[in-house]
């Protein structure tokens, strides 16, 4: 399952969902902004603030549900999701347990009780020239993953927030 980044639902998520596809995945990006696709910051900023958080937990989790009921499914459902859709990949995960999580520079702030659901290993790619994901808060993050006794591995690129979209 991915989810989109602040931008919304566009076509550089959706050649990504087909890149999995291609790969032999049951690949299915969700929309998190009702349609709503953003040109410009401001609206994506509007747009982000604007995603109502309850809302949000019962979409995700019903895609999770969904995706392991495919016929085509073998069960097994992983999140991936890039800026404000790094950090609703993991709280996908937190709402309805799946075998593996990716977040792109998302907000993983948690605190250790927030994880217990947490079932997956979680790989993160970070920036280190990303001055709101920074290291100060992948540090809190990774602290709470240890104290939960969480799987996690976290990787760290010499660039800025973003640095995997090509767009």
């Amino acid at each position: 399952m991915l989810v989109h980044e602040w931008w919304g639902l566009n076509d550089q998520i959706k050649s990504v969902a087909r890149e999995f596809a291609n790969e032999g995945y049951l690949a299915r990006a969700i929309d998190l902004y009702g349609g709503r696709v953003a040109s410009v910051p401001d609206d994506a900023r509007n747009y982000m603030k604007q995603v109502d958080p309850q809302i949000a937990t019962d979409t995700v989790a019903s895609w999770v549900a969904w995706l392991r009921k495919q016929e085509r499914s073998n069960g097994k459902v992983a999140t991936i999701g890039w800026c404000f859709g790094g950090g609703w990949s993991l709280n996908a995960s937190l709402a309805a347990p799946v075998d593996a999580t990716v977040v792109y520079y998302g907000n993983v702030a948690k605190k250790s009780a927030q994880l217990t659901s947490l079932k997956g290993p979680v790989l993160g790619h970070f920036a280190t020239k990303d001055k709101r994901i920074n290291q100060k808060l992948i540090d809190g993050y990774e602290t709470a993953m240890e104290s939960a006794g969480k799987e996690y591995e976290t990787h760290w690129y010499e660039a800025d927030h973003a640095f995997a979209n090509p767009t």
